[in-house]
C-alpha cells in the first residue's frame, strides 16, 4: 500500500486561548472521522495549534482507496413485479442482471457491483472542509462581504500531501503550501517543502514551537528559570500555564515588579488581579510569602528588554491600586451590614434571595453541627454571614474571591477566627481534588451551603438531565459526598435532605426527596468510578441502603478486604444459593429451633454462627466483621455438603431454612454478598 504524510494548517486571527486545545482537538477528531468514514488508513495523527494556526499531520495516509464490492439487498423473490422493477431500476440495471441468494427460509434479490478505489488526493478538500466545519463554535464570527462563519477570520490554507500542494478551496481560502511567521519579527512568509517536515520548519524559519504541549513545557521551564534567577519560588497554575501558551507563539518569559505596600491588601487579592487581567505569574520567597514581583510571558524576543518589563509594571499598577481600593472601602462596613443588601439580591426563581439561602444555611448549620459535635453558634453565624462577600466591591470585581474575602473581613470585624474560616472555606471542595474545609465548622457550612443548592434546585424540578447540569449539581454532590466520607461524618444523608427541604418555601416539591438520595448515590457510585474501586462492591453495599454516606464507604472497603480473600468465592456463591432458596419463604424468622436439628453439620453451623452473631451485635468495625463471618466458610460448606434444606419434616425443613436465614441476615448487616458473584 502507497502512503503519504498529509498536512493541513488553518491560518487564522488570534483564536479565543481559553477555547484553543478544544479547537485543535475537534479539529483533529473530526480529520480522523472523514477518513475512517471513507476507509484511508494512516499510522498516526499529530495536533499541532498556536493562537493563529490549527493543524493536524496524519502520518502514512494511504493514496487510495481500496476497491469495494458495494451489495444492495432487495425484495423477496416472490414479491410484487412492480417492486422488483423498482429496485433494478434504483440500481441502474434491469431484472434480469439482478442475483439471487437465500438468507434463512426467503430468497432475496440481489444487486452486486465492484466499486473501484478513488485517489485520496481527490477526496482531502471534502474531508477537510467537512473537519472545519464540524468544529462546534458557540459563537461563529462573519467577516468581510463573505458568508464564511468561523471562530475568528480565517487567513490562509496549507494542504500538502507529502510534497505536493493539494488543490482546494475552503472557508474562501485557496491551498498552497505558504504559511506565515511571527506579526512583527522574523520572515513573514515562507514555504513548507514536504508535509512530514512541518513542525520543523516552523521551528527554522520562525522559531515557533507549534506543538502545544512541548510550548506549554518551554514555558514552564522559562517561568521556573525566571524564578530561580530571582532566587524565589514561581507558583504556576496549570490553567493560567495553558491559557499563556494559548497566547503566544515565541514565548519569552520575564519578571518584573510592583511597589511593597500593596502586600497589605490579602495576598488572593493581588494574585487574582495578577492572573485573572494580567496573565502573570506570581512568586514566593522561601519562607512562602508573597513577593512584590511577578512574571509573565512575551510573544515576543526584544533588543531591550527594560521597554517590555516597564511596560507590564505600568500596566499593573493601577490592578493592584484598584484591589487595594476596593480592600479598604469594603473595611468599612461589616458583613452583618450588607445582610440587609442579600435580601434584594436574588438566588433563583422559586427558591427566593440570597439572603432567605443565608438565613436557611443558618438553620441547618445549626442542626449540623449538633450532629458531628461542632460549636453550634459558630456554624450558625458563619452560616448566616458566608454569602455577605458577594455584595462587596471586591468580590464584585474579582468573583473568585467569594468566600476568601468573607474569611479577611470577618476577622476585620472582629468575628471568632472559627466562624472566619469556615466562611473562607465554605466553597470548598469547588473542583475535583480540591481541599476540604479545614476546621467543624467549615465542614458544618459546606454542607448546608451545598445541600440547600441541591434540594432548592431539584425541588423546582431543575435537576440535571442526561449531559445537561447547567447549575453544575453533580460536582456539588459530590463535593458533598467527599466531605462526609473523607472527614469521617456520619450523617444520616436522607435526614439531611428531608430537613433541607422543610427549610425551603412551599414552592419546592417536598416529595422529590427520594430522587434527590437516588441522585446522590448515582455521584457515590461515580465517585468509586473516579477512586478505582469495585462497582460490584458498590452495588452489594447499595443493596442493603445504608443511609450514612461514610457508612456505606466503611462497608465498601471491607468488601474490598472481603473480595482479596480466598474464602469469599464460595461465600459469595453460598449467599446466591441461599437467597435463591428464601425467595418463596419472605416471612421466615431468624429465630432457629436448634432442638430440632439432627445433623452434625447443621449443628455446626448453628453454634458457629450463634459465635459470630454475638460478636456482630451493633458492631460498626464491618472489617472485623467480615472476617469474623469468613470464618463461618468451612461450616457452610459442610452445611450444603451434608444438610438437605428441604427435609419432609415440616419442623426440621423450617428450622433449617430458618438457620440459613440467619446466616445470610448476618451477611447482610454489612453487604448483599451475592451482588459480587
Amino acid at each position: 500500500m502507497t502512503t503519504q504524510d498529509f498536512l493541513l494548517e488553518l491560518g487564522t486571527e488570534e483564536l479565543p486561548p481559553k477555547l484553543l486545545p478544544k479547537l485543535s482537538k475537534a479539529l483533529t477528531d473530526n480529520l480522523i472521522t472523514e477518513l475512517k468514514t471513507l476507509k484511508l488508513d494512516f499510522s498516526a495523527v499529530e495536533s499541532f495549534a498556536t493562537p493563529r494556526r490549527l493543524a493536524v499531520l496524519v502520518h502514512n495516509l494511504q493514496l487510495q482507496q481500496e476497491d469495494q464490492l458495494i451489495e444492495r439487498k432487495g425484495p423477496a423473490v416472490n414479491a410484487p413485479d412492480q417492486a422488483v422493477d423498482g429496485f433494478a431500476k434504483s440500481c441502474g440495471v434491469s431484472k434480469s442482471e439482478l442475483e439471487q441468494k437465500t438468507l434463512g427460509k426467503a430468497t432475496y434479490y440481489f444487486f452486486s457491483k465492484e466499486q473501484k478505489g478513488l485517489e485520496t488526493k481527490s477526496l482531502l478538500q471534502q474531508v477537510a472542509d467537512t473537519a472545519i466545519k464540524n468544529i462546534p463554535i458557540a459563537k461563529p464570527m462573519r467577516w468581510g462581504n463573505s458568508d464564511m462563519q468561523f471562530v475568528r477570520p480565517t487567513h490562509w490554507l496549507v494542504m500538502l500531501l507529502g510534497d505536493e500542494i493539494v488543490d482546494a478551496n475552503i472557508m474562501g481560502l485557496t491551498s498552497n503550501n505558504i504559511t506565515r511567521g511571527l506579526r512583527f519579527t522574523g520572515k513573514q512568509e515562507f514555504s513548507i517543502p514536504h508535509a512530514k517536515d512541518y513542525r520543523q520548519v516552523m521551528m527554522d524559519k520562525a522559531q515557533i514551537e507549534v506543538d502545544f504541549e512541548l510550548r506549554k513545557e518551554n514555558i514552564r521551564q522559562q517561568v521556573i528559570q525566571v524564578a530561580n534567577n530571582n532566587h524565589a519560588t514561581a507558583v504556576i497554575d496549570e490553567a493560567l500555564l495553558s491559557e499563556v501558551c494559548a497566547l503566544v507563539e515565541y514565548p519569552c518569559a520575564f519578571s518584573g515588579g510592583f511597589n511593597k505596600s500593596f502586600l497589605a491588601v490579602p495576598e488572593e487579592a493581588l494574585i487574582s488581579a495578577m492572573k485573572s487581567h494580567q496573565k502573570y505569574f506570581h512568586m514566593l520567597d522561601e519562607t512562602g510569602e508573597l513577593l512584590p514581583n511577578f512574571i509573565s510571558v512575551a510573544n515576543i524576543e526584544s533588543s531591550d528588554i527594560s521597554v517590555i518589563v516597564d511596560g507590564n509594571e505600568r500596566v499593573i499598577r493601577p490592578r493592584l491600586a484598584d484591589s487595594e481600593f476596593f480592600w479598604e472601602q469594603d473595611k468599612r462596613q461589616t458583613l452583618e451590614s450588607h445582610l440587609e443588601k442579600l435580601d434584594r439580591v436574588l438566588f433563583m426563581k422559586s427558591l427566593g434571595s440570597m439572603g432567605d439561602k443565608a438565613k436557611r444555611i443558618e438553620k441547618l448549620s445549626g442542626a449540623i453541627a449538633v450532629m458531628i459535635d461542632a460549636n453550634e453558634q459558630d456554624s450558625k453565624r458563619a452560616g448566616l454571614l458566608c454569602k455577605t462577600d458577594l455584595v462587596t466591591e471586591m468580590v464584585g470585581e474579582f468573583a473568585d474571591l467569594q468566600g476568601v474575602m468573607g474569611g479577611y473581613y470577618a476577622l476585620n470585624d472582629g468575628e471568632s477566627a472559627a466562624v472566619a474560616t469556615a466562611i473562607s472555606e465554605h466553597y470548598h471542595p469547588r473542583f475535583a481534588g480540591d481541599t476540604l474545609p479545614s476546621t467543624p465548622e467549615g465542614l458544618v457550612v459546606a454542607i448546608a451551603d451545598k445541600l440547600d443548592t441541591i434540594t432548592g434546585i431539584y425541588g423546582i424540578g431543575q435537576g440535571p438531565t442526561g449531559s445537561k447540569d447547567p447549575y453544575a449539581l453533580r460536582r456539588m454532590a459530590l463535593g458533598l459526598l467527599r466531605i462526609m466520607v473523607e472527614s469521617k461524618l456520619n450523617l444520616n444523608l436522607k435526614d439531611l435532605i428531608s430537613a433541607s427541604l422543610a427549610a425551603h418555601s412551599n414552592e419546592v416539591n417536598r416529595e422529590c426527596a427520594s430522587a434527590i438520595y437516588k441522585f446522590m448515590m448515582d455521584r457515590l457510585r461515580a465517585y468509586y468510578k473516579e477512586q478505582k474501586m469495585s462497582l460490584k462492591a458498590f452495588e452489594a453495599v447499595f443493596a442493603v441502603k445504608p443511609e450514612s454516606p461514610f457508612d456505606f464507604h466503611l462497608r465498601v472497603e471491607a468488601l474490598n478486604i472481603f473480595i482479596a480473600d480466598e474464602a469469599s468465592v464460595s461465600l459469595i456463591e453460598a449467599n446466591k444459593r441461599i437467597a435463591n432458596m428464601l425467595k418463596d419463604h419472605q416471612q421466615l424468622s431468624i429465630n432457629v429451633d436448634q432442638s430440632v436439628l439432627i445433623e452434625p453439620a447443621e449443628k455446626a453451623l448453628y453454634a458457629a454462627t450463634n459465635t459470630v452473631a454475638s460478636g456482630l451485635v451493633e458492631s460498626s468495625d464491618y472489617i472485623d466483621n467480615i472476617n469474623q463471618l469468613i470464618s463461618l466458610k468451612t461450616s457452610i460448606d459442610t452445611f450444603f455438603d451434608e444438610v438437605m434444606v428441604n427435609a419432609d419434616d415440616v419442623q426440621l425443613k423450617t428450622a433449617r431454612l430458618s438457620l440459613i436465614n440467619w446466616v445470610r441476615s448476618l451477611f447482610l448487616s454489612v453487604a448483599d454478598v451475592s451482588h459480587l458473584s
